[in-house]
């Protein structure tokens, strides 16, 4: 029996490749998770860096909302009980900004043993049209794994920029429109993309990608944290909680973690972003 999910739910993430909307957390509390998070922002952005990729190793409050128990039910009536949360990362948009997000896979250079992926995307600030809402292409998931054509472009949110060789129906996707604290699900197959953000406030997107234990990287070793049931197969280097926000241990966790991450994501690549 389904822990969150109902049959008819499920079966239409299986049909289209993705579920929305799912309450994570209130809007209160997403309020005050932004608030955290923009104060780890501010950290970065006066050493001259940005905080995207793994965030949940430096502040508390991610830590616990990739844990979630509400995502983490509706995740496991997808994937099964045993989960490892992969990696975790930002999808911002300042307002008015051009940045955007090419029709994609996001399978295409993880290096994961299996499609057996699921991410949560969970709005910390209202997700809309206007702001520029993700758009899923729905059914793709269900085609195999396609070329993309690396750009590097500039305001391409992506970490290669790259394009999915793919002509997308854009009279048949849909818009994810979300509240603060409102999430959606996404098979790792599933074609989707966004455009910029011509709103007045930012536009923030945690992104959290959970996979079953028995789901290996066949790139490189990489990091995950156990969120639900066990690991037996030790296919990842278990990572380092944070005990308070961007405290000297977490920042030395966070840059192991993503340096390995990085292996895997650019293994080939042309170039790397800075």
């Amino acid at each position: 029996m389904p822990k969150h999910l109902s049959e008819e739910a499920i079966a239409a993430y299986e049909r289209d490749g993705y579920y929305f909307p799912l309450r994570a957390v209130s809007a209160a509390d997403a309020h005050a998770i932004r608030a955290d998070v923009e104060a780890a922002e501010h950290h970065f952005a006066a050493q001259g860096e940005r905080m995207r990729h793994r965030p949940h190793l430096l502040v508390t409050a991610l830590d616990r909302l990739i844990r979630n128990q509400t995502v983490l039910d509706a995740v496991e009536d997808l994937i099964g009980p045993n989960i490892l949360c992969w990696t975790s990362l930002f999808f911002t948009k300042d307002a008015h900004d051009p940045a955007f997000v090419s029709w994609h896979q996001d399978s295409t250079y993880w290096g994961l043993s299996t499609a057996e992926v699921v991410t949560a995307w969970i709005a910390l600030s209202p997700s809309t049209v206007e702001s520029g809402a993700m758009r899923f292409a729905p059914g793709t998931h269900k085609l195999d794994q396609i070329p993309h054509r690396d750009t590097f472009d500039e305001h391409n949110m992506l970490t290669r920029g790259q394009i999915v060789a793919h002509e997308v129906d854009e009279e048949a996707a849909v818009d994810v429109v979300l509240q603060p604290g409102e999430a959606s699900l996404h098979h790792v197959r599933l074609i989707h993309g966004s455009g910029p953000n011509d709103s007045d406030d930012r536009r923030i997107g945690f992104a959290v990608r959970y996979i079953p234990t028995h789901v290996r990287n066949v790139v490189g070793r990489d990091y995950a944290a156990l969120v639900r049931g066990a690991d037996d197969y030790g296919y990842f280097d278990a990572e380092r909680r944070p005990v308070r926000d961007l405290e000297p241990e977490a920042l030395a966790a966070y840059e192991a973690a993503n340096a390995s991450h990085n292996a895997v994501l650019y293994a080939g690549a042309a170039q790397m972003r800075g």
